[in-house]
């Protein structure tokens, strides 16, 4: 397993981005990712040598999308929660969790304090969002746009849209319906609740990875398809059952989703625990999704372990992952891994982190 630097500019949002990655995507040559403290999406670009990541750009997402929370009193808008990203179609696609957060207790608070903390659930409409924004390449690299020419489809425009620019849409509300997920969408992210992370787009399929609710052991995968746009907002196609979204369940040994990536007809899903606990942390390949035409129950053959990923105590939470083209020329493609609450021997610099190359098994060329 080799690392590799990734590096921020100098300014004060650099310890938020490094210290919360949540996910990545990768062109073969730039990386495009988003924290889960942010309302920003943040891209690098590979050094001539192949030896880091740097000259990163900042785009924040208000810039292209109208967000439904607005800033507070400070000035300060609430967070995303980016937690899945991929590239198709001339988009970039980003997800937030749509989660539920309760306050975090630390070992100073009181007992009252501790209590009346753990006590408190909030929601932000800026979590629940699911966009998609246009990419556009320039002689300094590609750069989000609010709209621009379709190179695909002359005559036609690519523009900025996306689900959750009001406080509820249809899969939100049809979710709350759900005999097997509405009863989670109410309880926050880190005690099982409803949790989005990972984000893939296959075609017109586009599959959202659920951290929770882990249902017997059997973690969720969502696929939606989307019709067009309304101006800005998206619109889904519904399913022939008149559904907006249909529900995989895959056997990944009592771990949810944390992230997810196209790879051909399969997916790729990184699985680790839905409570805030330590590992395992594992690698599955779900062959043959982009053929289902139902919704499906997976296990035996059609999920299989890829690869352990490491775990650190207390630190090193494995996050995103992204498929890197044969890095060390051997013949062989790796993922580059990406962690919340990194490790110190990740943060040699105040504004650089270290990510992981580990290298897939022969079977995965």
């Amino acid at each position: 397993m080799d690392t590799i630097p990734i590096r921020f500019v100098d300014d004060h949002l650099v310890i938020d981005i490094a210290e919360s990655l949540s996910t990545v995507r990768s062109d073969g040559r730039h990386l495009w990712l988003g924290g889960d403290e942010t309302v920003t999406i943040e891209r690098v670009t590979l050094t001539a040598a192949g030896d880091a990541f740097e000259e990163h750009v900042s785009f924040p997402v208000g810039d292209f999308l109208p967000l439904p929370e607005p800033a507070d009193e400070d000035g300060v808008v609430p967070e995303i929660d980016i937690e899945g990203l991929d590239l198709a179609g001339g988009y970039l696609w980003f997800t937030g969790s749509h989660a539920r957060t309760r306050k975090r207790v630390r070992a100073d608070h009181a007992t009252e304090a501790a209590l009346a903390r753990l006590a408190k659930i909030s929601n932000n409409g800026n979590r629940h969002i699911i966009g998609r924004i246009p990419v556009v390449s320039t002689q300094d690299g590609p750069v989000l746009v609010a709209s621009a020419p379709d190179p695909a489809h002359p005559g036609e425009m690519l523009t900025a849209a996306a689900l959750g620019l009001s406080k509820s849409t249809r899969l939100t509300r049809e979710l709350r319906e759900d005999p097997h997920l509405g009863p989670f969408l109410r309880i926050p992210s880190k005690d099982n609740g409803l949790d989005i992370e990972g984000l893939a787009v296959v075609g017109e399929r586009i599959y959202l990875g659920l951290r929770g609710p882990v249902l017997r052991g059997w973690a969720v995968v969502l696929e939606l398809r989307v019709a067009g746009a309304d101006g800005q907002n998206l619109v889904l196609a519904p399913f022939d059952d008149g559904a907006v979204y249909r529900k995989h369940f895959l056997d990944l040994g009592g771990l949810g989703v944390r992230d997810l990536m196209a790879d051909g007809e399969d997916l790729l899903l990184l699985a680790g625990p839905t409570m805030d606990l330590d590992g395992p942390v594992r690698i599955h390949a779900w062959r043959g999704a982009a053929r289902a035409e139902t919704s499906v129950v997976v296990h035996d053959g059609a999920i299989e372990k890829v690869l352990d990923v490491p775990y650190g105590d207390g630190v090193d939470h494995a996050e995103g992952i992204t498929l890197m083209p044969d890095p060390a020329g051997f013949g062989r493609r790796a993922v580059l891994v990406v962690y919340d609450s990194p490790a110190a021997h990740r943060r040699q610099h105040r504004h650089e982190i270290l990510a992981d190359i580990v290298a897939l098994p022969a079977a995965r060329r």
